[in-house]
């Protein structure tokens, strides 16, 4: 379910490193929580984000979340069809629904994130309690 080259957060974020750049979204597990997601709140192309910092909100029928970021960086992209298609967070969190793309000033903390069978397990833990 979780794709095995993505790693996770504690706050149910994925990230996916290729070279300087990470993409970020928030996860299945995520999304199911939230309910049907209504709007989105990026941040904007340019902005600095910080390793577990706030960087947005997504809003549902049941709740306001914030994003964290996983990584710490500036904002180079953000997928500005989620303001119009917000409901792409609930169909395809893992894919089309990504949320921002960052160039890391840092290395990605790949130590503190998860692994997918690691999150599945951090689930599996979270839901037991």
């Amino acid at each position: 379910m979780y794709p095995a080259q993505f790693r996770y957060s504690e706050e149910h974020e994925w990230l996916q490193v290729e070279d300087n750049s990470a993409t970020v979204g928030i996860t299945d597990h995520a999304q199911k929580e939230l309910g049907d997601v209504v709007f989105v709140e990026l941040p904007k192309v340019g902005d600095k984000v910080e390793a577990g910092q706030a960087c947005g909100t997504v809003e549902s029928v049941k709740a306001v979340s914030e994003i964290y970021s996983p990584v710490s960086g500036e904002v180079k992209e953000v997928n500005t069809a989620l303001a119009e298609t917000p409901e792409w967070i609930n169909q395809d969190p893992h894919g089309k629904a990504w949320m921002m793309k960052v160039a890391l000033s840092a290395p990605a903390p790949l130590d503190r994130l998860m692994t997918a069978e690691q999150y599945e397990e951090y689930l599996r833990k979270e839901s037991a309690e």
